[in-house]
């Protein structure tokens, strides 16, 4: 390669670089402002039941948005999941009741136990294509629940952990004060919403796109297939791990439901219902999922019917989820826009 060619191949890694950094500061503003209109909804509603939704939109939106990390991005289709939100749940609540270490230690550790059992299963997962990938993880989550629902000693089998979650305050924040839980959960959804961007619109979400498209032709031009899969499996598996330390947190134990299939079924209808290939599109299905359930459960017992039916209309009708048609169907009017221009 000559000096001059050198130079060219590099110039365009540079002009990315620059490029990105306004997409960053444009992202941290939104996060900024996302954070301060949530942590205003109190004092202008003033409604526990508001506060409490959502709550349970951060716990469940940082876990679907995770999945979309797999499913959207690069192609890995989880049904087991969900073993991860309630390792996250699990682990936090037991460390808080056997320890009684603070709570940033306790999230900290249980952080770190997630990763570890993560890297163990993902080494094996993502080795494996397609349908075998998406049923190994289902047989390493049912394996995790069973556990759960065996080690009683532990775990208090079916009747999950009872007793409460000590929250003792930490830096003048009191967790059981119900305002300080409802701004820390908003917190860590902001923030993990914003990290998980960032993993998107790096170079790495590109290279997970790429796998995504064609892993084959991914690995001819030498990228490490097997890593970046087993990286962001893990990376997706620490911020489900985060929702469902906010779910131990808000309903002050964890519970078997946390670990079982069914929880992985959910973080797929989500994606299903707000979209995979727009990022928001989980948190809008997030939200959907928690207002369809709501309204439901409050008016008839044959709620499964009725989702079963929004499934079939987003299959059949849509054919995708709800951002992604919102977002086609304005490219479209753009499209249609500029064809009418002089």
């Amino acid at each position: 390669m000559t000096e001059l060619q050198a130079g060219q191949g590099t110039q365009p890694l540079d002009v990315a670089r620059i490029d990105a950094r306004p997409q960053r500061y444009r992202d941290v503003l939104i996060a900024l402002a996302a954070f301060v209109l949530l942590a205003l909804l109190p004092f202008i509603f003033g409604s526990k039941q508001l506060l409490d939704f959502v709550i349970r939109c951060a716990a469940y939106g940082l876990f679907a948005t995770s999945l979309n990390l797999l499913v959207g991005y690069t192609g890995l289709i989880s049904f087991g999941h969900g073993m991860f939100f309630g390792l996250g749940a699990y682990g936090f609540g037991l460390m808080m009741q056997k320890t009684g270490v603070p709570i940033p230690v306790a999230f900290v550790a249980t952080l770190a136990m997630t990763l570890v059992v993560a890297v163990v299963i993902g080494a094996i997962c993502v080795r494996l294509k397609e349908i075998y990938f998406a049923f190994v993880t289902l047989a390493f989550q049912m394996l995790i629940h069973s556990t759960i629902l065996s080690w009683q000693s532990l775990t208090g089998g079916d009747q999950g952990l009872r007793g409460g979650i000590p929250r003792p305050p930490f830096l003048g924040i009191d967790l059981s004060n119900h305002l300080h839980l409802y701004i820390t959960s908003c917190a860590l959804l902001v923030i993990g919403l914003l990290l998980m961007r960032q993993i998107a619109q790096s170079p790495f979400g590109y290279t997970l796109r790429m796998i995504r498209d064609n892993a084959t032709r991914a690995s001819f031009i030498g990228i490490d297939v097997w890593r970046a899969k087993l990286t962001i499996f893990v990376l997706a598996a620490l911020f489900a791990a985060t929702g469902g330390i906010i779910m131990a947190l808000f309903v002050s134990g964890a519970y078997p439901e946390f670990a079982y299939w069914t929880i992985s079924g959910e973080g797929i209808f989500i994606n299903m219902l707000g979209g995979v290939t727009t990022f928001l599109g989980p948190m809008v299905g997030t939200v959907l999922l928690l207002i369809l359930n709501d309204t439901v459960t409050r008016l008839t017992e044959y709620h499964g019917i009725v989702l079963g039916i929004v499934i079939l209309f987003f299959a059949i009708g849509l054919r995708k989820g709800l951002m992604d048609f919102v977002v086609e169907w304005f490219a479209q009017r753009r499209g249609e826009a500029g064809e009418r221009a002089p």
